[in-house]
C-alpha cells in the first residue's frame, strides 16, 4: 500500500500546475506557444530580461520566477547561410548560451527542455531513430548538436529533434525530390505539453514524406522544383525522422 501511495503522490505532482520559462518565447514558435490553452503558468521573457549570453541575467530572472521547467527556444536559426558566414555569432547563440542556459538550470535542479534538429542526422537515408548515429549537414546543425552536447550532461532534461514549419507553407516553390517530416508549429505547440516530464531524446515531426507533397495539401499553387546534387545543396535529400517513440507517448498521454 505504501508503493501505491508514493506512486500516486509523484503521478500527482508530474500533473500539478507548473512554471514555465521560454526562452526566445518573442520568436515564430513563442508565438504559437502563446495561443495555446494549459493550465500551466508560462512566462516569455524579452532578450532584456533574459539575456542567453549572460549568466547573470539568466539566473537574476531564474530567482525572480522561481520556474519548475525551462523550455529553450532562444539562438539563431535563421537563415541557414548566416551559420556558414558568421560563425561566432552561431557559436555564441546556439552552443554557448545552451550552455549557459544548460549550467543555470542544473544549479536550481530545473527541468530543461531544449529544441534541437533532425538536420542533426545525416540526411541521406532518412527513417532515423533517437539512436542512430549523428552527421549534421550544416553548420546550423553543428551549432544545435552544440547546444545538445551541454544538455546532454544534465540529467535533468529532454532534448527535442524537431522538424516543423509555418503554416501556411511560406515558400512559392517546394523540392518534389527532398524528403523531410514537417509538422506545422501549431501541432508541436500541442504536442509540447504532453512532453513536460519525459527525459533523454524525442523526435518531434510529422509524417515522412517529399516537401512538395507535404505543400501542396495547403497551397495548390506551390509550384514543384527539384534540388540537384550538383548545385549547393541547402538542404538534405532525406532527412526524415521516425517518430513511433512521440506517437507512443501522445497515445498514453491522451
Amino acid at each position: 500500500f505504501n508503493e501505491i501511495a508514493i506512486l500516486k503522490k509523484k503521478l500527482k505532482i508530474n500533473f500539478m500546475k507548473k512554471k514555465i520559462v521560454i526562452t526566445g518565447g518573442t520568436g515564430r514558435f513563442g508565438n504559437e506557444l502563446k495561443g495555446i490553452k494549459t493550465k500551466h503558468k508560462l512566462f516569455f521573457p524579452t532578450k532584456k530580461q533574459l539575456n542567453i549570453l549572460k549568466i547573470n541575467s539568466i539566473t537574476k530572472y531564474f530567482k525572480k520566477t522561481k520556474p519548475d521547467v525551462v523550455i529553450h527556444l532562444a539562438g539563431l536559426s535563421r537563415p541557414m547561410e548566416l551559420h556558414e558566414k558568421n560563425i561566432i555569432k552561431s557559436i555564441n547563440l546556439n552552443i554557448i548560451g545552451t550552455a549557459n542556459v544548460t549550467i543555470a538550470c542544473s544549479k536550481k535542479n530545473i527541468k530543461l527542455i531544449y529544441f534541437s534538429t533532425n538536420y542533426v542526422y545525416p540526411g541521406v537515408k532518412g527513417n532515423y531513430n533517437e539512436h542512430n548515429s549523428l552527421k549534421p549537414f550544416n553548420n546550423y546543425a553543428w551549432s544545435k548538436l552544440g547546444g545538445e552536447c551541454s544538455v546532454q550532461l544534465y540529467k535533468n532534461s529532454l532534448i527535442l529533434r524537431v522538424s516543423m514549419t509555418e503554416k501556411p507553407f511560406v515558400h512559392k516553390k517546394a523540392f518534389a525530390n527532398v524528403k523531410t517530416s514537417f509538422a506545422y508549429q501549431h501541432e508541436v505547440a500541442r504536442i509540447l505539453f504532453k512532453l513536460l516530464n519525459k527525459k533523454g531524446i524525442i523526435n518531434v515531426g510529422g509524417k515522412a514524406q517529399y516537401i512538395y507533397n507535404f505543400a501542396k495539401k495547403e497551397n495548390k499553387k506551390v509550384k514543384k522544383i527539384y534540388q540537384s546534387k550538383k548545385s549547393k545543396v541547402k538542404i538534405p535529400f532525406d532527412s526524415s525522422i521516425n517518430i513511433k517513440k512521440l506517437k507512443k507517448i501522445i497515445k498514453l498521454k491522451s
